[in-house]
């Protein structure tokens, strides 16, 4: 036996957890309308939009996108300017993430003939698309995954079956837990028991929890669990001048250091703290992201640009 097989308390009946659980989540859930399709773009564009983005504010904005953009090959084909634009204006957080993307779409329209890869793995080869996100898709558009562990499911896992805070018993637990071939359905119903009764503040009995009567926080009262990182505050965030930065020079060809300065903060001064030093710095990190160029004129003078 190995320390993953002992350092968590498996059920004595697991065929009843899962079939508790996904009785519970086919019976009630939250209606996202990402969860009725199994088209694998949609998905992806569903998942990238949800890194740290409440999901109800990503409902507008991924129905949105995909009106514009309804397949990988209308997404390949248009300007990268404009989907940074779309990220941007719908405040979707990293704009590298709308880059990556829109690189993703491309590479499928490319080197997959317009068909997604299936497995994990093979998911991983799209741009920008990490373990995570590799297994959610194969999971929800081809019931081909793995167990998904986020946040939520972390939670779950530490109060009702004792797993410990270490990744990778996290993931023996969940794997083992899950049903063989059901991917799609269990991701789906175990992420929504952490979001809607397992939460931070529990509501077991409110919510239902089909989980009770096997749950050792229901049933000691310790509800204590891994902390939960802490989204950073936008306000006055470098993701916020990286928006300003995105949305001001979409209106104009190209702009000098100051004049670009002056039109994303009202205490820009050039040799102060908010100045040209902090702005070259912002200015360097989008351009490694592949989203801006940087020139530097015979006077010395810096523009900046979107690259197109």
């Amino acid at each position: 036996m190995t320390d993953e097989e002992r350092d968590w308390d498996r059920p004595d009946d697991p065929a009843a957890v899962r079939e508790a659980l996904i009785e519970w989540y086919e019976d009630d859930h939250r209606e996202f309308p990402w969860r009725r399709t199994d088209d694998p773009y949609a998905i992806l564009v569903s998942e990238v939009m949800s890194q740290q983005t409440q999901l109800d504010r990503v409902v507008e904005a991924w129905e949105a996108f995909l009106e514009r953009w309804p397949t990988t090959a209308a997404l390949a084909a248009t300007d990268r300017a404009d989907v940074v634009g779309f990220w941007t204006d719908h405040s979707l957080g990293y704009n590298n993430r709308a880059k990556y993307l829109h690189e993703a779409a491309q590479q499928v329209e490319s080197e997959y003939d317009g068909e997604f890869p299936t497995t994990p793995a093979e998911l991983q080869e799209l741009m920008g698309v990490g373990p995570y996100t590799a297994n959610a898709v194969a999971s929800f558009a081809f019931n081909n995954g793995d167990a998904v562990v986020d946040t939520n499911v972390k939670r779950v896992l530490y109060r009702a079956f004792d797993v410990p805070d270490d990744d990778t018993v996290f993931e023996t637990a969940a794997n083992d837990l899950m049903p063989a071939d059901r991917s799609r359905v269990w991701n789906n119903a175990i992420m929504e028991l952490g979001g809607v009764a397992c939460g931070q503040t529990p509501r077991c009995d409110e919510a239902g929890c089909p989980w009770r009567e096997w749950c050792r926080a229901y049933e000691t009262g310790d509800f204590t669990a891994p902390d939960v990182p802490t989204q950073p505050s936008f306000e006055g965030s470098r993701r916020q001048f990286r928006g300003r930065v995105i949305g001001t020079l979409r209106e104009y060809d190209d702009l000098d250091l100051d004049t670009l300065g002056h039109r994303i903060r009202v205490d820009y001064a050039p040799d102060g703290e908010y100045g040209r030093e902090w702005l070259e710095g912002l200015l360097e990190d989008l351009a490694a992201d592949g989203l801006v160029e940087l020139e530097t004129g015979p006077n010395g003078e810096t523009t900046a640009r979107l690259k197109r």
